[in-house]
């Protein structure tokens, strides 16, 4: 399988371009790579649906937003980028509105009427987004996680096609086409443009005995459960994507997808940072002066380490393999992250008289006043200083 290529890249245009010199910049390329432009070039067609892609992508300021910060990991890892998935109907459709909004006619590119023809309208359910929260247990090690969501489902009375006796007639002002033809005056004369008929919605189909149940849309709202595989890794802000359990389109169409956002719930003990984990551990002073062991949690459970004679404040010990799975931008786990201790020493703020004794004690003690050379190491080790 080929690697992904940047969408900026794809598209020939920096990171800091407008908006529209992005759609500039599509526009060029779908034109050159064209099916009809290039008949049975297989090559041709997979750059221009690899155009389509990224301009669905760089096109819309919150999944560009995603992109930037996370590169294809934050299009939905694991779970799928909706791009991924699109069809050549779709990509037709999305890049006819790209020319019909900027008043062209597909026809003067693709030769007088059109080689292809865009046919009746396929309608496609809205997208859904819900969020998702985990613990850090649940990242380590990924998970299965079922949601109730309410939302579009198909109608069961007439099987989603909203008509009560299955049967639709052919439009009659497009003639099933979906599309009507005007004329328009611009700078450069008259012009043929193309929009929806509005008798039909774009369908090309319309029906007469409605389905009392959906009165015609073929469509309800109801609850369903739908099951979600997180994969092991992810991190908060990140989007997964789940095709086709969006809402239910109307009259039998392509079901919109489910868009899951993760939301990392705070550990009590970790701090996370990337795929390590930190961990503050605070010592007693008879611990950090004469060693011995201590207990650490990890993600999967207690474990002793072995404090050494000495141990000073600021240093980090370093459990290698306990932090969470390392995921590339392409959703694949590459390795697992270190569990990072980062060592303090308390220093009690009230004595009794008897612990006052002690160290009032230890002050006259060689081994406990500090001399020139150890303060220079404790300060350099501390704060690189």
């Amino acid at each position: 399988m080929a690697e992904k290529r940047d969408y900026y890249e794809v598209l020939e245009v920096p990171k800091t371009a407008t908006a529209e010199e992005i759609k500039k910049a599509y526009r060029k390329k779908a034109i050159q790579y064209h099916p009809d432009k290039n008949p049975g070039d297989k090559e041709a067609e997979e750059k221009f649906k690899e155009a389509a892609e990224a301009y669905e992508v760089l096109s819309d300021p919150q999944k560009r937003a995603r992109y930037d910060q996370y590169g294809f990991a934050g299009m939905g890892g694991a779970g799928g980028f909706s791009g991924g998935g699109m069809s050549m109907e779709d990509i037709f459709s999305h890049f006819g509105d790209i020319f019909e909004g900027a008043g062209f006619d597909l026809g003067d590119f693709f030769g007088g009427g059109g080689s292809r023809s865009r046919g009746s309208r396929v309608r496609r359910g809205s997208d859904m987004r819900v969020k998702v929260h985990l613990t850090l247990e649940e990242i380590a090690t990924g998970c299965e996680k079922k949601i109730k969501v309410r939302k579009l489902v198909q109608c069961k009375d007439c099987n989603g096609s909203g008509s009560a006796d299955g049967r639709t007639e052919t439009c009659p002002t497009c003639k099933g086409s979906g599309r009507v033809v005007r004329q328009q005056r611009g700078i450069f004369g008259m012009m043929q443009v193309q929009s929806e008929c509005d008798t039909c919605g774009g369908e090309g189909t319309i029906i007469k005995n409605k389905c009392p149940k959906c009165g015609g849309q073929g469509v309800i709202r109801d609850e369903e459960i739908i099951p979600i595989t997180i994969p092991a890794g992810v991190a908060g802000g990140m989007q997964l994507t789940i095709p086709g359990k969006g809402n239910a389109a109307p009259r039998g169409g392509v079901p919109g997808d489910l868009l899951v956002l993760i939301e990392e719930e705070e550990h009590k003990d970790f701090v996370r940072q990337e795929s390590d984990l930190i961990y503050n551990l605070l010592l007693d002073m008879p611990t950090a002066v004469l060693g011995g062991q201590v207990q650490i949690p990890t993600l999967t459970g207690d474990v002793k380490i072995t404090i050494t004679p000495g141990t000073q404040p600021g240093k980090v010990l370093r459990m290698r393999g306990k932090g969470l799975p390392r995921i590339d931008q392409y959703g694949r786990n590459y390795g697992v992250g270190d569990l990072l201790i980062n060592v303090g020493v308390y220093i009690p703020e009230k004595l009794n008289k008897d612990e006052r004794k002690l160290i009032e004690q230890l002050q006259s003690s060689p081994n406990i006043v500090p001399g020139a050379a150890d303060k220079k190491n404790f300060f350099r080790n501390l704060f690189g200083i």
